[in-house]
């Protein structure tokens, strides 16, 4: 079992160098590991007909481990060019692509990964705005298209002039080098979502039901089918609402 660490930040001892550090501190004494720090690299695109070592040698790291750690600050509210580019020129070694110029996942398919970043605003703007949100949503996508399983994701709000990390982050990064220890053969988030599913259908349909009661006392109904479409409307509307927070909003915020 190999533990990559990829630091994407400009400085190579930064807060988002010892997020990084931090977890793979705690990784277990049984797993190999090593941290590799993308400015070293001069990494470009791969141009047809010609060699690209580098990106070869990057290829060849990412092969070699089980589990990826990015660490990676958010600007302007997206994730930092030193990752975004790292993404683009590695794209065609993520994905095949088909004729028609649609992507399948490449080599990497099923290998995990775990997201670190950082940002200057406070803990209560990045919880209310989600400035951040745009950072793990882009590793989240590339990841996605190369079949690459999540492992989970934290968040270093508030880091103007901060040295050194809280004791909180501590223990959040020394929670997740343990977690990423264990090999995994299969994603193992399928029952954890079919749980979420259930408990998300049970509330929508308590919530429907609740709407329609008070719609009841203003206005009676008494055709079935105008009931049926009155909760089929409500429930899709809640559904909606809780579908586009679980898949575009909800990540860890503080």
């Amino acid at each position: 079992m190999k533990i990559l660490g990829v630091l994407a930040a400009h400085q190579e001892a930064g807060i988002n160098a010892q997020l990084l550090a931090e977890v793979m501190k705690n990784v277990d004494d049984s797993c190999e590991q090593e941290t590799i720090y993308l400015e070293d690299y001069h990494i470009t695109p791969r141009k047809r007909g010609e060699d690209n070592p580098v990106l070869d040698e990057l290829s060849e790291k990412l092969m070699e481990a089980d589990v990826w750690v990015f660490a990676a600050p958010t600007y302007w509210r997206e994730l930092s060019g030193v990752l975004k580019n790292f993404f683009d020129c590695m794209r065609p070694k993520f994905v095949y692509f088909k004729e028609n110029g649609d992507t399948i996942p490449g080599q990497f398919k099923n290998k995990h990964y775990l997201s670190l970043t950082s940002c200057y605003v406070s803990t209560f703007e990045n919880f209310v705005t989600g400035v951040t949100d745009n950072s793990l949503k882009t590793i989240d996508r590339v990841m996605s298209a190369a079949g690459v399983i999540k492992t989970g994701e934290i968040v270093l709000p508030g880091t103007f002039g901060m040295k050194e990390l809280p004791g909180s982050k501590k223990k959040l990064c020394a929670k997740y080098g343990k977690k990423i220890s264990t090999k995994k053969r299969k994603d193992d988030s399928t029952v954890k979502r079919y749980i979420q599913l259930f408990f998300m259908i049970a509330v929508m349909a308590l919530l429907t039901m609740g709407i329609q009661q008070l719609l009841g006392n203003l206005i009676t109904i008494n055709s079935f089918w105008l009931n049926y479409a009155s909760f089929t409307i409500i429930f899709f509307v809640l559904l909606s609402m809780i579908l586009h927070f679980f898949t575009f909003v909800k990540h860890r915020r503080r």
